[in-house]
């Protein structure tokens, strides 16, 4: 019989192999589509799969205050930045390399609510993320031979993502994370669409549809289990196992595009990750301290 924690590890770690197949799937599309058009029609089959999820665990909420919906659409505009920024770099760069710096959101989002939320942080843990920065700078390698100019969108999407989980923590306990996350997808359903009629849309053969739809499927199995993980396991146990998801884009660029990151790449990745579990792991005993 697994352990509660066990089961959080495992739809941890499912989660984020979701969330690196989408990505595998939509760069998978990047030279026969626009990314506009790709977005938006897996867009349309998420909306549908998310609805049926919420409608099943009848969790989706919408009589909620004018302040509620506000932050949700601040929320669900930050994912649009995010995701076109995010693809936009995944499109023209290894899928490894975008994924490690995404690796650095536990640092950004801790050090942007010290600033803006005044949530406390300690010397040791502002010390590891300072550290943590410096090894993006690793992975991006501003002016150096392999610098690629397309990094700049990978660190942007981070930017909007910290903005969206700093929106999230001022959300009230009472808001459902289904409405949050079909509200999102609808967002950028709608958005992708509009920006796509502005594109010549390319055709839709078998290949495409096909990738399309695992696409959508992926990102909604790596929605489904980051909820269910929430209910299982000790969650400062179960939180590092996120960084699996630079295992699964280290594998699928490997397998999928014949690409593996050099060195320098390897190494900041590297300290992003160490960083980040060790904040982790610092918030996990202060806040064992406060309980007590």
């Amino acid at each position: 019989m697994l352990s509660d924690n066990t089961k959080g590890a495992a739809l941890m770690s499912g989660s984020l192999a979701g969330y690196t197949l989408n990505d595998a799937c939509m760069k998978a599309l990047s030279g026969s589509m626009p990314l506009s058009q790709a977005v938006f029609l897996r867009g349309v089959v998420t909306c549908v799969l998310l609805f049926g999820l919420g409608l099943a665990l009848r969790s989706l909420k919408f009589d909620l205050g004018r302040r509620e919906w506000t932050l949700i659409l601040l929320r669900s505009f930050a994912e649009v930045g995010a995701t076109y920024c995010f693809l936009s770099a995944l499109f023209h760069m290894p899928i490894a390399n975008v994924t490690a710096v995404l690796q650095v959101l536990p640092l950004t989002v801790a050090l942007a609510a010290w600033l803006f939320l005044s949530e406390s942080l300690g010397r040791r843990r502002l010390v590891a993320i300072l550290i943590g920065l410096g090894g993006v700078m690793l992975i991006v390698q501003p002016g150096g031979d392999g610098f690629n100019g397309w990094s700049i969108y990978a660190l942007i999407a981070v930017a909007f993502i910290t903005f969206r989980d700093i929106i999230v923590r001022k959300m009230s306990f009472t808001t459902p994370s289904m409405t949050v996350a079909f509200a999102a997808a609808v967002v950028i359903t709608i958005a992708f669409g509009l920006t796509s009629i502005t594109v010549d849309w390319a055709p839709v053969d078998a290949k495409g549809a096909g990738l399309l739809t695992l696409a959508a499927i992926f990102i909604f199995i790596g929605y489904l289990f980051a909820v269910m993980v929430m209910r299982v396991g000790n969650i400062g146990f179960v939180a590092p196992f996120r960084y699996t998801g630079l295992i699964w884009a280290l594998i699928l660029g490997l397998v999928f595009f014949g690409e593996w990151p050099d060195v320098l790449t390897l190494i900041g990745a590297g300290v992003v990750v160490a960083m980040g579990m060790f904040t982790l792991f610092r918030e996990r005993r202060i806040a064992r301290r406060a309980r007590a």
